[in-house]
């Protein structure tokens, strides 16, 4: 498993950034029984970088909280069949790894979101990061069931993890 991370603002968080992203990588991939090592890429920015990438990759010119940028175009959530039968375009020719996508979060939303639903930082973040690892496994939250099985999901990792609100 590899991760990698870039914090482009002068936000410093009570946690260490690629810890966390590790465990829930792990947590994440180890419940969707992906049968590979991944690779995962964090970029923390701020709520104008982040409505920069919102505006350009999503045609929405507003700030958000986490973007995901899945590499694999899933037919079924969590089946990653698809990535093996396209090698050359999921997999790191140097590592094996695979490429799971991109992460893009919005610090000033994290320290926002998390005073608003009285949680920790780090709470806040960890979800966040959850969520958009489950993005990066092909799901999605367009009708109620799809939000209800992503937000099962995303607090049973987050419970396994010991990352409870408080």
């Amino acid at each position: 498993m590899t991760s990698y991370v870039e914090n482009e603002t002068d936000q410093v968080f009570p946690f260490d950034i690629r810890e966390l992203l590790d465990r829930i990588m792990d947590a994440v991939t180890q419940m969707e029984q992906c049968p590979y090592e991944t690779t995962v890429n964090l970029l923390v920015t701020d709520n104008e970088g982040i409505r920069a990438y919102n505006r350009d990759y999503r045609n929405i010119d507003r700030e958000t909280d986490v973007l995901s940028f899945p590499n694999i175009p899933f037919e079924r959530a969590g089946d990653f069949s698809l990535a093996e039968q396209n090698e050359a375009d999921y997999f790191d020719p140097d590592s094996g790894e695979l490429l799971l996508g991109d992460i893009v979060i919005s610090a000033d939303r994290v320290e926002a979101q998390a005073h608003e639903y009285g949680h920790s930082v780090l709470r806040e973040f960890a979800f966040l990061t959850a969520h958009s690892m489950f993005h990066l496994c092909g799901y999605d939250h367009m009708t109620p069931e799809e939000a209800a099985a992503m937000e099962h999901r995303q607090e049973a990792v987050l419970n396994r993890l010991g990352i409870t609100r408080e």
